[in-house]
This record gives structure tokens, sequence and C-alpha cells, in this order.
């Protein structure tokens, strides 16, 4: 699947610094960066681990067996997720970051394809609507083209290798171009069950564990004084802050970054993470048979098919439309009801609803529970195959992940079978 590709060429976008963005078929190792020195020497590739999927455009509204998805309004913020949304001064000052960047982009693809599609696209084993899927590929994700025929074109991205219609892709000058606009700056954990902070300090409460080789896009690398003031008088409670040396943190800010963990922002050690510019990619999926034929009874398949469908659907805070925009527990709310099981409205009252199962009975359509210090904050539902389609932030939307991208609280079930 993988091969030697030497940069084809290279252009420079007025942005501002001097970060080197590269893309290739497989994971490039990027820079540590643990000063606060300008960036540079960092990479892109199309590594992220989030997929997509769309070949004749997309619906306002999906329906499944003729009925129409459920599309409900944004609840109270009272009612919505515990997690508040995410701070204006943090986007005020991500934004202003990033504009003191100076971009150079060297590209490691033959033929560079993104996505151009509004939620995601099917990657199939053969060249026909008709063949199976073999993977999705979401907006904006990255593939290396190997040609085009009959308006399919063959691609690779991550470990999914198969044909997409050529027409929802951007190509060759045009994809280099877009590549610089839509690629993410992501910490990449280097090493398993690392631990995250609520504040940069290793006094600071645990807020998660992260998984080994999981990306988490960055908030804030270069953290000051006056930055973190504002994020605390904004985020923490004075209960959180104590037991911690205060000056000590202070003076210890360049050796932390802080990242996006789903709705959510957490601290962590520059050291245990590589930072770089990359594309999301495709990932392997397949269909579940909801005739039962799969191994999976066909209630639990129905349940996973349809939240598939949504794939790519906007992230919104307090939302329960499936179609216009939902939050993490709006989204299994949401599924669920349509085949007729009430899940509560968050994801705490929905983990305190469901039964519990162990990580080795788990089956395609339970729910995987994420928090900390015993709260729940975040809930996904299981499709198969180690993964999970959640809404994880405004971002990402809904997409799918490694079920242990981080390390799950609880399993619950909701479907008896």
């Amino acid at each position: 699947m993988k091969k030697s590709l030497g940069i084809k060429r290279a252009a420079i976008f007025g942005l501002a610094g001097a970060i080197v963005l590269s893309f290739g078929l497989s994971s490039v190792s990027a820079s540590i960066v643990s000063t606060e020195e300008p960036m540079a020497g960092l990479n892109i590739s199309t590594d992220r681990f989030i997929i997509a999927d769309v070949e004749t455009g997309v619906a306002s509204a999906i329906t499944v067996n003729n009925t129409p998805a459920p599309v409900a309004n944004t609840v109270p913020a009272e009612e919505a997720e515990a997690v508040a949304p995410p701070s204006e001064i943090l986007e005020e000052e991500i934004e202003a970051e990033e504009k003191e960047e100076h971009v150079k982009l060297n590209l490691n693809y033959d033929r560079l394809g993104i996505a151009k599609v509004d939620t995601y696209l099917n990657v199939r084993a053969k060249a026909s609507i008709k063949s199976k899927t073999v993977g999705k590929l979401t907006k904006n994700a990255g593939c290396h083209i190997y040609n085009v025929k009959k308006g399919w074109a063959k691609i690779v991205s991550g470990k999914v290798k198969g044909y997409v219609k050529s027409e929802y892709l951007v190509k060759d000058e045009k994809a280099e171009e877009l590549a610089v606009k839509v690629g993410k700056k992501v910490a990449t954990v280097k090493t398993g069950a690392l631990r995250v902070r609520a504040l940069p300090s290793t006094d600071s409460s645990i807020y998660s564990v992260l998984s080994k080789d999981e990306d988490f896009e960055v908030c804030r690398e270069k953290i000051n004084e006056q930055w973190l003031e504002k994020f605390i008088s904004k985020h923490i409670k004075k209960k959180q802050l104590k037991g911690i040396d205060y000056q000590a943190m202070i003076g210890d800010l360049s050796n932390w970054v802080c990242i996006s963990v789903d709705n959510d922002y957490a601290f962590v050690a520059k050291e245990y993470v590589d930072i770089s510019y990359k594309l999301n990619r495709a990932v392997k999926i397949g269909d579940l048979a909801t005739d039962g034929s799969s191994g999976v009874s066909s209630g639990r398949a129905s349940i996973v098919e349809y939240a598939k469908q949504f794939l790519g659907n906007r992230y919104v805070y307090g939302g329960t439309s499936l179609t216009n925009g939902t939050d993490c527990s709006g989204f299994t709310m949401g599924v669920f009801g349509h085949f007729g099981y009430g899940l509560p409205r968050t994801s705490g009252s929905q983990a305190a609803a469901t039964r519990s199962v162990s990580s080795s009975d788990v089956k395609p359509g339970d729910l995987f529970f994420y928090g900390s210090g015993g709260h729940v904050s975040h809930v996904a539902i299981y499709i198969g195959s180690g993964m999970i389609i959640h809404a994880s932030n405004p971002s990402s939307g809904i997409k799918i992940s490694n079920a242990y991208y981080r390390q799950p609280v609880k399993i619950g079930r909701v479907v008896n079978d």
C-alpha cells in the first residue's frame, strides 16, 4: 500500500513564521516544541484518526426505511451537558496565535486529494456505488490519488485503500492551497495511559487518561500568565486551585500545552506529545447487516447503521437535532429515541440509567461514557471493531474515533438481547 514519494512541489502562503507542513502516506514524526520561541520544523500529515462519507451530495434530512430522522430544537443551557461551551476568550487567543505564523507547505504526495463534502465520503472496494464500503473520508480529510478513471479516483488514506467519486475531491494545486487552510495543529500522544490535567501542573487534578497515538487539537501552545488567568476565571473553581503552587505553575508554563478533549480543555506536558499540523485521514469501517447475519442482532445493527448516517453533521452545545446540530448526549438520545428507547437528556443521567457491562462483553449499540473525578461529561455509541461514533465538539462535529481514545469511566447497555 505504501510507496516512496518525493516532494513534488513547494509553495509559500502568507500567514506569518516558519512551519513546514508535509503530507505523507504514513505518520510523520514531528519535532517537539518545548519553548516559547517561534515554531519551526513542524510537519503536517494525513494521520488524524477520523473518517468521512458522501457520494452524491449531502441531504439536509436523512431517512431510514422511509422514516424521517428526528429533528429537535436546542434545549435550555441548564438542561444541556455540564461541560461549558468553548470560551470566547480562548477562541480569540487561538485565532491571534495562528495569525503569528508563516506557513511553508512541502507536499510528499505525487497527487494530493482533499474531500470536498459537507459530511463524509464513502470509500468503496471497487469503482461502483454498488460495491461495499471499506472506509469513510470526512470533510477536508486528505488522501493520495493513484489515478482517476471514468469518474472514480483510486485513493489511499491512512489504512484505507479504495475508490471514491472523483467529483468530490479537490485535487493537485488547489488541494495544496486548501491543505494550509484546513490542516489542524494537533498534539499526538507518545505514551500509553497519558494523564492530562485540569491545569498546567502535576499538582492539578487529572482530567482524563489518553491513549497512545491519539490526536487532540491544540487550543493553546504558547501559554502565558495573562492567558492562564483568563482561563482560570472562566473555567476553574476555587477548590480546584487548592494544593497547587501557583508561582511554580507560572514558572513552568512553557513546558505545557492546552488541548481540546471533546468539548472541554485540558493540559498536557509537551514532553509526552508530538505537536504537528495534520489533515484528517480515512479509517476502515464496514456496514453491519441489519438482518442479523453479521453476528450482531438486527436491533443493534440498525441502531449503529442509523447513527453512522449523521457522521460529519454539526456539533451544537445544548442541541438535540441529528441533522441541524446536537451535543453528545443529544446525539445518543436522538439515535436511541428513533428506535423507541427513552434516554435521559445528559450524559451523566444516561450513565446512571444504563446497566454496566465489562469491556470484554461490549457489543455494538452499547454506550461508552467518559469523564473525570467520578463525573461523566461525554457519551458515545459503540459501533464495533473498537470504534465509537459521537458528537465531539464544534471543530469535529459528529465523528468516529477509537473507543479507547481516552479512558472510559463506564460502558452502559441500553439494548438487552
